[in-house]
């Protein structure tokens, strides 16, 4: 889920991305980031489900505007929180 929401991030702080995308990218990621939620995260099994359909949405909505500089940069930052 996280690589997702780097590819939204980064795809949203590219200037070729038009402001419907970024608007779609702030709230799928408002709604990942928020406490409040359809389906509270706490709840085991469950509590990310909505989160993640938020993310799948949001990506497939702006899927033109995640390019493979997009996808780079995500994937650097995923070596750079978490390569040993």
């Amino acid at each position: 889920m996280i690589e997702k929401a780097l590819w939204l991030y980064y795809a949203a702080q590219d200037p070729a991305t038009p402001a419907w995308a970024k608007a779609v990218v702030y709230g799928a990621l408002g709604y990942f980031i928020l406490p409040i939620d359809a389906i509270p995260d706490v709840m085991p099994a469950f509590g990310f489900t909505d989160d993640l359909g938020v993310l799948v949405a949001a990506v497939a909505a702006i899927s033109a505007y995640i390019t493979k500089e997009v996808k780079a940069k995500a994937e650097q930052k995923m070596k750079d929180w978490f390569s040993d």
